[in-house]
C-alpha cells in the first residue's frame, strides 16, 4: 500500500539535501578563493603598511611633543630678558620723546621772541613815516613821466633828470582781458585773494635774505611791484621793505583790483619799440611792437608782451637801432612760459594754448 505522504517528504529531504549541498560548495568556494596565497600576500602587505603608518605617526607625535616643550621651556627662559629689553625700550622711546617735546616748545618760544621782535622792528621802521593820502597815490601810480635822481657821494641830490620813454596811457576798458589775466597767472595768480601782500611768500623772502639759502625768487606781489616803480626808490633796505609792504595795504585799500592791474600796465616798461626807442605801458607796447591796439592783441601777442618787463632789454625784439634782432629765442620761451602759466590757471584752454605755441 502506498503512502502518498511519505514519498512527498521524501522528495523534499532530498531537495534540501540537494540545496544544503549546493550551498556547502559555494562557501567552499569563497573560502577558497579568500584563502588563497595571493590574498594571503595582500592581507599581509596591507597589514605592514599600516603598521609602517602608525609608527609614522607616533613618532610625529613624539617629535612635535618634543618641540612643543623645547619651545615652552626657551620661552619660559626668555621672559626675563624679554621684560628687560622692554623696560630698555620704553626708557630709550621715553628720552627721545622727551627731547623731541623740549626741541619743539624751544622752537614755539623762539618763534614767539622773533615775532614779536620782527613786529616791534617794523613798528619801529614805520613810526617816522606819514601816511599817504588816497589822492597822493592816486597821482604816484598814475604819474607817467619818468624822472631819475642824481646824488652826490653823500646822499645829497644833484638834480633831476627826465628819461626818453615813450609812455602813453589807456583806461582799463581798452586793455585786453587776455593782458590782464596772462599778467595775474605769471607775475601773482593769487592778486584776486590776497590784500596786497602775500605774508608767507614774504617771510620765504625773509629767510633768504638772512641765511643766504633757497632761491633769490622774491615775495613781492604785483601791488608791492606797482609801489615799488611808482612810490618808493630802488634801494634796498629793511626800511624800504616795510614801507613797501604799508603802502601795498593801504594801495589795495584805496583802489579795485582792475585799478591797480591797468596802473601797473600803464607804467610798465616794455623796452624798445620798432623804432628803436625805449618804450612803457602796454598800449606802447602793443602799437610799437605788433602795431595794434592793446584791445585788439592776439593771445600769443598778448603772452609775448606780458612776458617783457621781467627783463625789457633781454626780451624786447627791437635793438636800439630799431633792428629786428636775429635771436628771439629768449623771448619766445619767455612767452611759452607764460602760456604755460595761463593754461595752469585755468584761463585757457589746451587747444588755444597749442595754436598760440605754434
Amino acid at each position: 500500500m502506498k503512502n502518498p505522504d511519505g514519498n512527498n517528504a521524501e522528495k523534499w529531504l532530498k531537495k534540501i539535501g540537494e540545496f544544503v549541498k549546493r550551498l556547502g560548495q559555494s562557501i567552499n568556494s569563497r573560502l577558497q578563493r579568500i584563502f588563497t596565497k595571493e590574498n594571503a600576500s595582500r592581507i599581509k602587505e596591507k597589514a605592514l603598511l599600516w603598521e609602517q603608518k602608525t609608527h609614522k605617526r607616533i613618532n610625529q607625535s613624539k617629535t612635535s611633543l618634543r618641540k612643543m616643550k623645547h619651545k615652552l621651556d626657551t620661552e619660559t627662559n626668555m621672559k626675563p630678558l624679554l621684560s628687560k629689553g622692554a623696560f630698555g625700550l620704553n626708557v630709550f622711546f621715553g628720552v627721545i620723546r622727551n627731547i623731541f617735546t623740549g626741541i619743539i616748545l624751544l622752537m614755539v618760544l623762539l618763534g614767539m621772541f622773533g615775532g614779536g621782535a620782527g613786529l616791534g622792528y617794523f613798528a619801529n621802521l614805520i613810526s617816522k613815516e606819514t601816511a599817504p593820502t588816497y589822492e597822493s597815490m592816486a597821482e604816484d601810480i598814475g604819474n607817467v613821466e619818468l624822472v631819475s635822481t642824481m646824488y652826490y657821494a653823500n646822499s645829497e641830490a644833484i638834480s633831476e633828470i627826465r628819461t626818453d620813454l615813450v609812455r602813453s596811457t589807456v583806461g582799463s576798458e581798452n586793455i585786453s582781458p587776455l593782458i590782464k589775466e596772462a599778467l595775474v597767472a605769471t607775475e601773482d595768480e593769487n592778486f584776486y585773494e590776497h590784500n596786497g601782500i602775500v605774508p608767507k611768500a614774504i617771510l620765504r623772502a625773509l629767510v633768504t635774505e638772512l641765511t643766504g639759502f633757497g632761491s633769490q625768487s622774491g615775495g613781492s606781489t604785483l601791488t608791492q611791484q606797482l609801489v615799488k616803480q611808482q612810490i618808493l626808490t630802488n634801494e634796498v633796505t629793511f626800511s624800504r621793505k616795510a614801507n613797501e609792504i604799508l603802502l601795498a595795504l593801504r594801495l589795495e585799500n584805496f583802489f579795485t583790483k582792475d585799478e591797480i592791474l591797468t596802473a601797473y600796465l600803464n607804467v610798465s616798461p616794455f623796452g624798445r619799440n620798432s623804432s628803436g626807442s625805449n618804450i612803457a605801458g602796454i598800449e606802447e607796447a602793443a602799437n610799437g611792437i605788433f602795431g595794434v591796439h592793446a584791445i585788439d592783441v592776439s593771445l600769443a601777442q598778448a603772452a609775448f608782451l606780458v612776458g617783457i618787463p621781467q627783463n625789457p632789454y633781454t626780451y624786447t625784439p627791437f635793438t636800439q637801432y630799431g633792428e629786428r634782432k636775429e635771436d628771439l629765442t629768449a623771448a619766445l620761451n619767455r612767452k611759452n612760459t607764460v602760456l604755460f602759466r595761463m593754461l595752469s590757471e585755468g584761463y585757457i584752454t589746451k587747444e588755444e594754448y597749442d595754436a598760440a605755441i605754434a
